[in-house]
């Protein structure tokens, strides 16, 4: 249960375990497979989405305490945020590669995010709804909990994409770099064989960066929404930067040929950060007492 990834020459030749480590190395196929308990099989997708869930809350819950709003708030909210984000991110998932992946395929297997095939964007979309929701009914400060919880949503972020490290989703451009991986032969996500990006790492380490960040900045926080704003800045520029070595898109999802709907989302995303942090800084700057 663990990665082997060795670097030789220009590529890293990559073996993903599954239910033996000497299956794993005499084979040379990448398992998604985490382990089977009885009729039950766990997929490493599933195992790391799980941990950057728990992680992602562990540190708001903490975020939450210094910031008087209390563990329990952060923890009374996160399987709305569970919820809202696999919804969210599957329907974006599902809309978006319905060509590739469901056209004329079972419906259910629409359901089945155990397998792979969720949109971060579309992640954010639905657990931000979720959050408002659960503020307005349990009056709680919408945009105070968003900055408590931006830093954790950037370390869930980095445990999700070594998730399609494992799953074999989300590659990378092929290149001839020293740090370049390759997956085996008749791997079952379909990656390339040949040396590509490893786009997922890019994009896990500088959203381990932002979260970091993003944790030194909050200690400054000037009103309610910035951190949340500064997130959304931050993603979107990292998000942009990653997906220019990204290799899975079909050619007809790519605008002008080389502009990924990652891209796309994220020019939405920047100014929206933009747009937030004005606004509410000039609420803030309202309510200060005139000196």
């Amino acid at each position: 249960m663990l990665l082997v990834a060795t670097m030789t020459g220009t590529a890293g030749k990559m073996s993903l375990p599954g239910s033996g480590f000497e299956d794993t190395l005499t084979s040379g196929q990448v398992h998604p497979i985490a382990f089977e308990f009885g009729g039950l099989t766990i997929h490493w997708y599933g195992v790391m989405v799980a941990l950057g869930f728990l992680s992602g809350l562990w540190l708001a819950s903490r975020q939450g305490a210094r910031e008087g709003l209390g563990a329990e708030a952060v923890l009374d909210l996160g399987p709305w945020l569970i919820v809202g984000a696999i919804g969210g991110a599957r329907l974006l998932f599902v809309g978006t590669y319905w060509r590739e992946q469901f056209a004329g395929r079972p419906f259910w297997e629409v359901f089945e995010v155990w397998h792979g095939g969720l949109v971060y964007y579309g992640g954010l979309i639905g657990a931000s709804l979720a959050g408002l929701l659960y503020t307005r009914w349990k009056r709680r400060p919408f945009w105070k909990l968003a900055d408590v919880l931006a830093p954790g949503i950037a370390l869930g972020q980095a445990f999700g994409r070594i998730g399609c490290l494992l799953n074999g989703c989300c590659y990378g451009r092929p290149c001839h770099l020293p740090w370049a991986i390759s997956f085996p032969e008749h791997n079952p996500s379909g990656a390339p064989t040949v040396p590509v990006h490893p786009t997922q790492i890019y994009e896990s380490i500088l959203s381990l960066g932002l979260c970091v960040a993003l944790m030194r900045l909050s200690r400054h926080r000037r009103f309610d929404g910035q951190i949340f704003g500064l997130y959304l800045i931050g993603y979107a520029l990292l998000r942009s930067f990653v997906e220019m070595f990204r290799g899975d898109y079909p050619l007809y999802q790519l605008l002008g040929g080389w502009v990924t709907p990652g891209q796309l989302f994220s020019a939405l995303i920047l100014p929206a950060g933009l747009v937030l942090l004005w606004i509410r800084s000039r609420a803030a700057s309202r309510k200060r007492p005139q000196q």
